[in-house]
Formats: structure tokens, C-alpha cells, sequence
């Protein structure tokens, strides 16, 4: 069984669990550990169970829960040498065991027994963001979030995907029309920023082919995004190309303070 579920998706806190027959993952820790570990009890997963959490950045909406976590279940957690010496030199998630200390590098595979995980890099002013793509069985899952732009070379990696979990964070007219100042807005907006719904289903036409089962809408903005504009942009970009939601690929949106649902492939 390969399969992932989203227990918080947000601008104010992300975690994401994914599996593989006995091999247990959490994507960031971004919610307290009181919350994460409702959450996998909810989905019938034991907290002490997870075999890592590995770190996509810094940023708090991201980490949180990391450093508790860890100490709580004795878990290693997996990040690159850069966001180590940010974390560790910082102290931003506490002290953490050096055995649980493990350093992953761009576009080399982690492999545990079957499972194989590569870390690529990701544009994001964070120090050395990273998204991550899970190769079990011939089956692969990706999740592509906290990204300011999909170029040709971010394509590359997430094209013959079964399964993905990709930003939709925020509407360009509700951002620019909304309260946030100005500096703020201009950061959401760059290229190491967020990325908008728009610009979002294009990457999702580009890489869609009839083997993607399932897109996960993730990381929407609390401010600048609603749910349903997310997923009817993403809906009408499928349609238009003649892809049928529902039929062809399941669309779906990431809830944000509660556990979403299994996806499988």
C-alpha cells in the first residue's frame, strides 16, 4: 500500500503523512505536536510508529512541531546540511539528538528497504527549500509546495507522477485587492515567493497524463485563496484540455486546521 494524507494544509501550518507498506513519513511538522498526533490517530496511524519527518524548510508554518515531535518518539528527522546549520544555529526547533540528525542531499535518492525518496530543489526564500518525490513500486507521489515558480526544470521532475500534492496558495486579485502590505504582497508574488492558482493548473496541465490519478490542491492562503476558486481553476485549466474531473483525475482541496483524507495509488 502506497498512499498519503494531508493532516493540516496551510498558510498557518502544514504536515503531510505518507506510507508505504511499513514505511512511515511525515512531511514537515509545521502544527503543534498535541495536533499532529490527534491527527494521525485519526487515520488510525501510531504517532511512534513514523520512521522520519523530513523537512521541506525553515519556516515556521513548517516546523513547529519538529523539535517535540522528535524528542517525544526519539524520530530522526531529515533535512539538507544548509537548513541543518539554519536550524541548529538558530536553535529554532531545540535540541535534537545527533543520531536523529540526518542530512539528505538534492537529487539523491534516500533509500529505505523499498522506498525511494529524492529531495530536488524548489524556489522559496527559505536558505535551501526542497520539495520531495516518493518512488514506491513503479508508483510515484510527489509534493511541490512553498514554491515561487514551476520552470521547465521543476517540470521535469514532477512529469509521470501517480499522485501529487501541489501549491495553490493564493488568487492574484484577491492578494493585490487585500489588506496585506505592500512588501508582503511583493514577496508572495515573486519568484521565491508562493505560487497562485493560475500559474498553478498551468503546471498541472503540463504534467498531466492518464496515469495521474489524483492532484492534492495544498497550502492555500487563509487571506488570499477559498477553497472552491482553487479547485474550479484548476478544474476549468483539466477541462479545457478535455481532462474530465472525476473521471480522469480526482481533484481535491487540502483542508487547513484538520485532517483531510487517504489518497492512494
Amino acid at each position: 500500500m502506497f498512499r498519503l494524507c494531508p493532516i493540516a494544509s496551510g498558510s498557518s501550518g502544514n504536515c503531510t503523512y505518507i506510507e508505504a507498506d511499513e514505511k512511515r513519513f511525515l512531511i514537515d511538522v509545521g502544527i503543534s505536536g498535541k495536533k499532529v498526533i490527534a491527527g494521525l490517530e485519526s487515520i488510525d496511524v501510531d504517532p511512534a510508529s513514523i520512521n522520519g519527518i523530513l523537512i521541506t524548510h525553515e519556516h515556521s508554518d513548517h516546523i513547529k512541531g519538529i523539535g517535540i515531535y522528535s524528542r517525544k518518539y526519539n524520530i530522526p528527522i531529515y533535512a539538507t546540511q544548509k537548513a541543518w546549520d539554519k536550524l541548529l544555529g538558530d536553535n529554532m526547533i531545540g535540541a535534537i539528538k545527533e543520531e536523529n540528525i540526518c542530512v539528505i542531499e538534492k537529487e539523491t535518492y534516500l533509500e529505505i528497504d523499498r522506498l525511494r525518496i529524492l529531495p530536488y530543489g524548489i524556489y522559496h526564500d527559505a536558505v535551501d527549500p526542497v520539495g520531495y518525490i516518493f518512488e514506491y513500486e513503479n508508483k510515484k507521489i510527489a509534493l511541490t509546495t512553498d514554491i515561487g515558480t514551476i520552470d521547465e526544470r521543476i517540470l521535469s521532475f514532477l512529469r509521470g507522477m501517480d499522485g501529487i500534492l501541489l501549491e495553490f496558495n493564493h488568487d492574484i486579485r484577491m492578494l493585490e485587492a487585500g489588506t496585506y502590505p505592500f512588501p508582503l504582497k511583493r514577496r508572495i508574488l515573486s519568484d521565491v515567493g508562493h505560487l497562485n492558482n493560475d500559474d498553478a493548473a498551468k503546471a498541472l496541465i503540463d504534467i498531466y497524463h492518464p496515469g495521474l490519478k489524483w492532484v492534492v490542491l495544498g497550502h492555500l492562503s487563509k487571506d488570499n485563496n477559498v477553497p472552491d476558486l482553487a479547485y474550479i481553476t484548476a478544474k476549468q485549466a483539466l477541462e479545457e484540455k478535455q481532462v474530465k474531473v472525476g473521471e480522469d483525475i480526482e481533484v481535491f482541496v487540502a483542508k487547513r486546521d484538520e485532517v483531510s483524507k487517504w489518497f492512494e495509488v
